[in-house]
């Protein structure tokens, strides 16, 4: 029965390290590039938008990956004292690249397919959305209220899409 619960236990940390890296990246991703990609599309030709959001999902991607891995394996030697194994930490940075990248093409989307203005609320309706939808799927996950975490996922995170917009327009007046 001792083994049985550790293996329980094993698969449950597992899997929360994945949900953890799969939230994490694609709401930063969301609110990251939508908030820059909008921050410069009043500013900026669409071939420059399109040039810095791809280039900034990838790097941010990557960075968002190896954060992922130090941190894990960092945080699970700190809590079990000893060293941890390599295997999940790469496994948790990888799902963290992908989750990262794949959420970034949902604000540059607008900006490859759309050529007037109307591609700026486009990103950032669809990445509010994909956001809450992101909430949806986090309660239930986690067997709490749905609809209560889509809104609090929008709501927060559509905050820091906000912000980024504000600052990227103080900034090029």
């Amino acid at each position: 029965m001792r083994m049985r619960c550790g293996k329980i236990r094993t698969m449950d940390s597992t899997k929360a390290i994945y949900i953890r890296n799969i939230i994490f990246g694609v709401e930063d991703s969301l609110v990251s590039t939508v908030g820059l990609l909008a921050g410069i599309a009043t500013q900026t030709p669409r071939n420059i938008i399109l040039l810095t959001g791809i280039v900034y999902i990838f790097v941010e991607g990557f960075s968002m990956a190896v954060g992922s891995f130090l941190s894990e394996e960092a945080t699970e030697e700190y809590l079990s004292l000893k060293k941890f194994a390599f295997k999940q930490s790469i496994i948790g940075s990888i799902v963290m690249f992908f989750s990262f990248v794949l959420a970034g093409l949902i604000p540059i989307a607008p900006y490859i397919f759309i050529v007037s203005q109307n591609a700026i609320a486009i990103s950032i309706v669809a990445s509010i959305l994909a956001l809450f939808v992101l909430g949806l799927a986090s309660g239930k996950m986690s067997r709490t209220g749905m609809f209560s975490r889509g809104i609090r996922m929008a709501i927060l995170a559509g905050s820091a899409i906000f912000i980024g917009i504000m600052v990227g327009k103080l900034v090029s007046i």
